[in-house]
């Protein structure tokens, strides 16, 4: 059994002590490959370096969190134009607005979200999206875009059955993480990830946040990583009636040809 985590998080610092074993732990429960989440212009620089020592095994995304926005400037863009076309990075993002946190102004997380998607648009590789408390928004300014685009996942999907039906109508794929094993605030997406279609359903850590809260034996640390997204798909694959060996050949599949995996380790 493959799975391929869509989201990772593997420059953050809780990382940088283990991260051989982590991979090794990945390896060990059958997440073979990941990609590598690129959340402002440091985190995207390391996640190519990642991907440069474990080719074939880690990819990269270029982008700048809605919580940096307030980083995006002329110079930053620039940069970042040049990072995405870096054949080591299979998508634009993580980009989109956050109202939650609102840790910048809506003003500039609006024009870092258009922007990153113009940048999309102009090197013709998917989105990986983020948006919390944004729904309204978020929407207006991806149909703006979307027909222009090659593709967007919607990453970390934690909405409403409302929010899974307008996203499911722009075509969006959908990324799920352990958010759906929280019994606290995750148990309606039980009911709603059997509505998303097989064509369009990715797995996610978002490593090291959101540890499967299902685990066990629990870890004796909070952090997570790439290794418990088989838990994730055990959850994901009980919720939709499917075997665990299903939803694990369906994601990867779908992965590898959301991002072009199997294009680029044929290179």
């Amino acid at each position: 059994m493959e799975l391929i985590d869509i989201g990772s998080n593997l420059s953050h610092e809780s990382f940088r002590q283990d991260l051989p074993a982590v991979l090794e732990r990945a390896q060990a429960a059958g997440v073979r490959r990941q990609i590598v989440t690129g959340t402002s212009l440091e985190a995207t620089r390391e996640a190519i370096h990642l991907q440069r020592k474990h080719p074939g095994v880690l990819f990269a995304t270029a982008g700048i969190h809605p919580h940096h926005a307030g980083d995006v400037t002329p110079q930053a863009m620039e940069q970042l134009g040049e990072l995405a076309r870096h054949p080591a990075v299979v998508a634009i993002g993580e980009c989109g607005l956050d109202y939650y946190r609102n840790f910048a102004p809506r003003e500039a997380q609006l024009r870092a979200f258009a922007l990153q998607l113009e940048l999309a648009v102009a090197t013709g590789k998917p989105v990986f999206l983020h948006q919390r408390d944004a729904h309204a928004d978020f929407l207006s300014v991806l149909r703006d875009y979307h027909p222009s685009l090659k593709d967007a996942v919607a990453h970390c999907f934690t909405g409403q059955a409302e929010e899974l039906a307008d996203y499911l109508e722009l075509g969006l794929a959908v990324g799920i993480t352990g958010w759906i094993c929280d019994e606290r605030r995750g148990e309606h997406l039980k009911h709603c990830v059997g509505r998303i279609p097989s064509s369009r359903l990715m797995l996610e850590t978002d490593s090291p946040y959101l540890l499967p809260r299902t685990l066990q034996p629990k870890p004796p640390h909070r952090r997570n990583e790439p290794a418990f997204l088989r838990e994730v798909a055990r959850v994901v694959a009980e919720a939709r009636g499917e075997s665990l060996q299903a939803l694990a050949a369906s994601t990867t599949k779908v992965a590898e040809d959301f991002f072009g995996l199997e294009k680029i380790v044929s290179r």
